[in-house]
């Protein structure tokens, strides 16, 4: 690009280092992904601060900005009230990945879903009957109630009032490495 004394105006690199952000309520709780562009916004109007940024920045016409990579809400965050549907993800989310029966956390690959009454039985695949076990505990357990088979539940299972986002629901296939503190590892 030219000026018309015919200087040359150097262009800034292009900005495909900058990906989306991360947000977080105040106690440091994944929401969701916006884009940067937004994050910046929000910043400016100070309802959010920048906890981590890309490494490159972002360029204006006379000033550069870190671009934000996580952002954390400095108001409180206000749920949208919804059904939170049942699933495998969500199950092991709620209990932590961890074992209602002996308490071992486990993979996500290692643990099994349980059903407190047993389905043979009448008991239903939803919150309140759904429990995450390792697979020595479920098999223990085989067709009886954990009464039966003389086992206690850690956590009496209920339906979360809120479950935090997982990759999957983010739309991620891979995490950026300055997400991965504040995401579950499973």
């Amino acid at each position: 690009m030219e000026t018309s004394k015919g200087s040359r105006i150097e262009r800034p690199v292009p900005r495909s280092g900058i990906r989306d952000t991360l947000l977080l309520d105040q106690g440091y709780q994944p929401l969701r992904v916006i884009s940067w562009r937004r994050a910046i916004c929000m910043s400016f109007l100070g309802k959010v601060e920048m906890v981590a940024a890309h490494e490159r920045p972002i360029y204006t016409v006379d000033r550069e900005y870190a671009a934000p990579a996580v952002v954390r809400l400095l108001g409180p965050y206000r749920p949208q009230q919804y059904v939170i549907r049942f699933s495998r993800e969500g199950v092991h989310l709620r209990d932590r990945y961890t074992c209602q029966y002996c308490k071992q956390r486990l993979t996500r690959r290692e643990l099994t879903l349980d059903h407190v009454m047993p389905r043979h039985r009448g008991g239903p695949t939803s919150w309140e009957n759904v429990v995450t076990a390792c697979s020595p505990c479920n098999l223990h357990k085989g067709g009886r109630t954990p009464g039966e088979a003389n086992m206690r539940l850690d956590v009496e299972p209920r339906r979360p009032r809120w479950v935090p986002p997982s990759r999957a629901a983010l739309g991620l296939e891979e995490v950026p490495a300055c997400w991965r503190d504040w995401l579950p590892r499973h």
